[in-house]
This record gives structure tokens, sequence and C-alpha cells, in this order.
């Protein structure tokens, strides 16, 4: 009797022991299926946009852009010189390298459009000159990401002119020409400030910015070379591939 109260109490030992190995192994099964199910939920998510930025805002993404220039001078010289804005093309890419959550770098590739368009007199003879000037713009931002939608963005740019048309029209005469710069009266090479923001949609994203020229143009101050600085308003519309 004895021998056998033994071995029916083995015998429950090892039910409870296969019972808690069980329970065990349906456990570990099921955080392992949360697992899954989170980080399936996480990839689908990439499509919807406020999720997406949820993740994106640390990832590194590539992007193109185009808009609009709204520019002018400012700091200019010339006798009663008046400059008035005019508009032109924004068009390039982007890459935003994050640092940790919040905090990233974003360089850019941007050709860009600006000049100006005056009006004046010369000796009580009136005047129209239009000046459209090519640049590639390379800004170096510093990135600031306080919500998912949202990159403040500030920092130095470094401007290459490409090339400048004039138009210069008066009373009798109207000139076009086409710089080739020739001589060393046209600064090619500018620093710049610029700030803005980004607005971030999923893949979309809406930049604002304002900059301006550090260096003038080392003009002559005359009506046909003008002394000034650039200033300008840009508005882009861009699309991110992220990584």
């Amino acid at each position: 009797m004895l021998t056998a109260l033994v071995a029916t109490t083995n015998f429950v030992f090892a039910q409870n022991d296969e019972t808690r190995q069980q329970e065990n192994n349906n456990r570990q099964q099921e955080n392992n299926n949360r697992e899954q199910q989170e980080n399936s939920k996480r990839h689908e998510n990439l499509g919807e946009p406020g999720k997406t930025n949820l993740y994106i805002r640390e990832r590194m993404t590539v992007g193109l852009k185009i808009g609009a220039n709204f520019s002018n001078v400012y700091n200019s010289q010339g006798q009663n010189f008046q400059a008035d804005s005019k508009i032109g093309l924004a068009l390039g890419g982007f890459v935003t390298i994050p640092l940790m959550q919040y905090i990233g770098i974003q360089p850019e590739l941007i050709f860009s459009q600006k000049g100006f368009h005056a009006t004046g007199s010369i000796l009580g003879s009136k005047y129209d000159f239009t000046r459209t000037t090519n640049y590639l713009d390379i800004p170096i931002f510093f990135a600031f990401k306080p919500s998912p939608f949202l990159t403040l963005l500030v920092g130095p740019q470094y401007s290459y002119l490409l090339n400048q048309k004039d138009v210069f029209t008066n009373a009798t005469t109207s000139i076009e020409q086409e710089k080739v710069f020739e001589n060393d009266n046209i600064r090619r090479n500018m620093l710049c400030f610029v700030m803005g923001f980004d607005v971030n949609v999923n893949h979309l994203s809406l930049g604002a910015r304002v900059g301006w020229d550090v260096q003038n143009n080392n003009g002559n101050g005359t009506s046909s070379t003008p002394r000034y600085k650039n200033e300008w308003v840009q508005f882009t519309l861009g699309y991110r591939f992220y990584y």
C-alpha cells in the first residue's frame, strides 16, 4: 500500500510539472505572438500619416523638392536705386540625418533663381533694370523636431553663382546681357544664413525658408552693376523616401 501511495504521489507531481511546463510554453507563445503582431502593426502603420512620422523622425530620409523663390535685394547702393521682388524657380533635393529623436542634420542641394527688378534714373533719364541670378545653394541645417509633423531648421548656406542675366532699358536703348564673369567685379561664392521649417505628412514635406546673404556681390554701385545682398523667401513641396 505504501508503494502504491508513493507511486500516486510521484504521478501527481509529474502531472503538475507537465502542467506548469505547458503553461510556460503557452505564455511564451503568447508573448511571441504579441510581439509579431506589434511588429506587423508597426510596418502596416507606415501607411498612416500620424504613425508614419513617429518612426520617420528617427530614421534617415532622402527627398526631392520643387517650389518658388520670392527674392529681392537689400543694402543696395546706387543713384536713386529702388528694387522690387521677383519670382524664381527652386528645385533640388535633401537628406535628413537623425542624431537622436529630436535632433538631426539636414543638408540640401538646391538650384535657386534669385534677383530683382529695379527702376531708377540717371541724369534725369528713367530706366528699368531686371537681374536674374541662378545659384547652386548648399544649406547645412541644424534640425530640431519637436513633433513628428514639424521640423525647425536653421544654419549657414554656401551659394555658388552659376550665371546671371541682366536686362537694362531706358528711353533710348534696351540691352540684354548674360554675364560670363570675365572680371572680378561679381562675387560668385557667397555665404548666407537661412532659417525655416518643414511640415511633414507621411511622404510629403511642405517647406518654408527665409534667407539672406552675409556678403555683398562686390558690385560697383552703378545702375548696371549695383552693390547689394540677396534676400529671399522660399516655399517648396517635397517628397520623402525613408530608410
